[in-house]
């Protein structure tokens, strides 16, 4: 049977989505600055690890939301949420 330590779990889940909330507004702060950018692809494979984070960033900096390919974002968080309560109750 598969077990999964919840304190690991919880852990590797706020770094991950702290990392990826971070890249966005990163991303946002190079945008204003003139800078060198991530490219969207980057973001998009990192919101798909951490859609929580790129979620809140975008909310919270109104960074990428007009941007089509950016309408993945919720529906990676809605996967997460699914695999998430899967493996709670597994």
């Amino acid at each position: 049977m598969f077990y999964l330590d919840p304190v690991i779990f919880l852990t590797v889940f706020i770094l991950v989505n702290g990392l990826v909330f971070y890249s966005f507004a990163d991303d946002k702060r190079k945008a204003g600055d003139k800078q060198w950018r991530t490219p969207e692809n980057t973001l998009l494979m990192w919101a798909f690890f951490g859609p929580f984070g790129a979620y809140a960033a975008m909310k919270i900096f109104h960074h990428k939301t007009r941007k089509t390919k950016f309408f993945l974002v919720p529906v990676f968080l809605a996967l997460q949420l699914v695999v998430i309560i899967f493996l709670l109750f597994l």
